[in-house]
């Protein structure tokens, strides 16, 4: 049997909130549950949205609430290399091309495909062909996904034109990399997986098995971000915080462990983990 390997992997753009507490914690329970290896990775590719110490404070926060993590983490800023490996080899496949377009140019839609046939140089961005076809995957929550990448966004960008690798293409070469076998994150991510499926299945590399958990929304009704002032988990309010992201979960641990250590917490959850017991619908809670 393959061993089961997830990650966590969250972008230093801040410090963690309460939903991507719940991302961890979810992550975590189910590959302790099938005694499989738990990662962290830390996507930083993105220099101008890297806040200065989020990256320690998210690492900080993780130990606080006892989700020891099995290997070293892995920066995505030390891994240009293996992406501009899958670059070329897409490359020489003749997937990806050369895009000068403008935003203007681009609009809000779908790629049209104004560069694909004009054989530009760089630089530029890069942007892979994708195929008018419906892309499928199982979730393990959310049930059978399918989109038609054409129609839905077209060719999408791998690199941008300031040299940055996409979210897109990282991705899909890290989890290979590090062996990863299922990927449970939140269902605001949902419609960007066949991206990524596509991407997997162009370079050869493995598809995991996703689960796209609900997202944990506002009283009005948004997404808990940090765009939405979401107030950050810290060290010394860990331990309630994954209280309240069991209780999100679905395990309704009782009250009297409302004040118990993280470590505790989690030794009473494992045992009571069901992923298939998850409703796929966001919804919000409140963590007072």
């Amino acid at each position: 049997m393959t061993a089961v390997v997830g990650r966590f992997a969250p972008t230093p753009s801040g410090p963690l909130h309460f939903g991507s507490v719940v991302t961890a914690v979810a992550s975590f329970l189910d590959v302790r549950a099938q005694g499989g290896r738990w990662l962290v990775r830390i996507d930083d590719l993105d220099p101008p949205r890297i806040e200065t110490g989020a990256a320690a404070h998210i690492l900080a926060t993780l130990e606080a609430l006892a989700l020891e993590w099995d290997e070293p983490v892995v920066y995505q800023r030390d891994r240009g290399e293996a992406y501009a490996q899958a670059l070329a080899h897409l490359s020489e496949m003749g997937q990806v091309y050369v895009c000068r377009c403008s935003r203007k140019i681009v609009g809000v839609g779908p790629y049209p495909g104004t560069c694909r046939t004009a054989n530009w140089p760089a630089p530029g961005a890069w942007r892979v062909r994708v195929e008018d076809q419906p892309i499928r995957f199982a979730d393990c929550i959310q049930g059978e996904y399918v989109q038609n990448l054409t129609p839905h966004c077209g060719d999408f960008v791998v690199r941008r034109a300031d040299g940055v690798y996409a979210y897109h293409l990282a991705v899909v070469v890290d989890d290979a990399w590090s062996g990863v076998t299922q990927v449970t994150r939140g269902s605001d991510l949902l419609e960007s997986t066949p991206r990524q499926v596509f991407l997997q299945a162009l370079l050869g590399l493995p598809t995991p098995r996703y689960a796209h958990l609900p997202v944990v929304l506002n009283a009005d009704g948004t997404k808990l971000s940090k765009q939405t002032w979401a107030p950050a988990v810290d060290t010394i309010g860990a331990p309630r915080a994954l209280f309240h992201a069991l209780d999100f979960l679905g395990l309704e641990p009782p009250r009297k462990l409302l004040g118990a250590a993280s470590a505790e917490l989690l030794a009473w959850a494992l045992p009571r983990w069901r992923l298939t017991a998850l409703t796929p619908a966001a919804r919000p809670y409140n963590t007072v």
